[in-house]
């Protein structure tokens, strides 16, 4: 099997990488500030319209970028298993249209949540037991019977994040059976791709099929969960792919023997 040149292997990659670095920016912006900001505050409040927004942005970012990491798979496939046809595939329209629906099918996923939330009657006390709000816990909080919201919310979120997480892990197995079976630097490079991929798609998946793919009760690990969701996870992002850097990872190597040395 033959690879296709690194410039046109990365055509869709880096439109979508960047993208995706853009959404974990964004992603840990939603809920951080907010809590910085209650540990300094002696009365920690948020307004209903504050409380919907983080709510909205909170899934608008993080479905699409769900969708986003779908794409990459697919990109993978393509450049893996027909490298001839990479660059006619993964034309630069296919690209903007690919990461225009995924920003897309964020944006309606999200505002299903906001459109069963905002009709929902709220009687107090309207204290949230987290340090930001969601579905989960903006429903325990109403005056009123929700099984149907919550089974729409739990198919919404949490069946469609069982079925790209599995979907994901299929593709990624069967790509990974493929490479083991080449050899040569692009072989080697596209499966540490791959394996990057794979470790991103459990970080930003596990997390959340324990929260939406559930009924929404109060469990003991639901704030450590949540917090590795929003903070720590776009976090690890950067670090995952940036270790994939060899010059990176040569530097890195450096400064920490230089600085074992100097304390010698």
């Amino acid at each position: 099997m033959s690879f296709v040149g690194r410039k046109e292997l990365l055509l869709l990659f880096n439109s979508v990488a960047a993208n995706l670095a853009f959404l974990d920016i964004w992603y840990s912006s939603i809920t951080a500030p907010k809590m910085l900001v209650d540990f300094f505050a002696e009365r920690k409040v948020i307004s209903f319209g504050g409380c919907i927004a983080q709510l909205f942005f909170l899934h608008f970012v993080g479905a699409a970028e769900m969708f986003l990491l779908t794409v990459m798979a697919y990109d993978r496939y393509v450049a893996i298993c027909k490298p001839l046809y990479y660059s006619v595939q993964m034309s630069r329209r296919l690209c903007v249209v690919l990461v225009v629906a995924s920003w897309v099918g964020g944006f309606i996923h999200s505002l299903i949540q906001v459109v069963l939330i905002i009709r929902l009657p709220f009687c107090g006390p309207n204290e949230l037991d987290n340090y930001f709000c969601d579905i989960t816990q903006v429903l325990r909080i109403t005056c009123t019977d929700t099984f149907r919201e919550e089974m729409v919310m739990i198919f919404s979120s949490g069946l469609i994040s069982v079925v790209c997480f599995v979907a994901l892990l299929v593709s990624y197995a069967f790509l990974l059976t493929v490479l083991k079976k080449n050899v040569g630097e692009s072989a080697s490079k596209a499966l540490s791709t791959c394996y990057s991929h794979i470790t991103i798609v459990i970080f930003m998946f596990g997390p959340a099929i324990y929260i939406y793919a559930r009924p929404f009760d109060e469990y003991a690990p639901d704030k450590v969960v949540s917090v590795f969701h929003t903070i720590i996870f776009p976090l690890l992002n950067p670090i995952i792919y940036t270790l994939r850097n060899k010059e990176i990872t040569t530097a890195m190597k450096k400064m920490v023997l230089q600085y074992l040395f100097c304390r010698k």
